[in-house]
């Protein structure tokens, strides 16, 4: 070592400007790589021949690839985001639904009528039973 200590006030403020901006720009590219792959495997119209092709377009030649990518197919990235978006909303309000039961009383006290038909509840479970869900 030369016996030079860089302190704080060395370091000048374009300089951490610059540094800032390339963190920004590189994150940002990541981000921008990560979502074109996620959607290259989103895509259930292509092949996965064509989807092997844009994989490794967009790996091997990762500029190149991603600008092809977006003049090319980005149009319709937005579409796919929505559709994924709205199968997982379906999923989410199909599992609460189950989660939370029937709802009504009486949809219960069928659901219950119709166990002990089929023989799953005794008559002694099904009265216990009935006399919860009336409270």
């Amino acid at each position: 070592m030369d016996g030079h200590v860089f302190l704080a006030y060395d370091y000048p403020v374009l300089g951490v400007f610059w540094t800032v901006m390339w963190i920004f720009l590189w994150v940002m590219w990541f981000m921008l790589l990560f979502r074109i792959i996620t959607d290259i495997f989103r895509d259930h119209e292509t092949s996965g021949w064509v989807k092997t092709a844009w994989l490794l377009l967009v790996l091997l030649l990762p500029f190149l690839g991603v600008f092809v990518y977006v003049i090319v197919r980005g149009k319709d990235m937005a579409g796919r985001e929505m559709q994924a978006v709205q199968q997982q909303q379906k999923a989410v309000d199909s599992y609460i639904r189950e989660t939370a039961g029937a709802g009504s009383p009486a949809e219960e006290l069928a659901r219950l009528s119709q166990l002990k038909a089929e023989g799953h509840l005794s008559e002694e479970e099904f009265q216990r039973a009935k006399q919860k869900i009336l409270g």
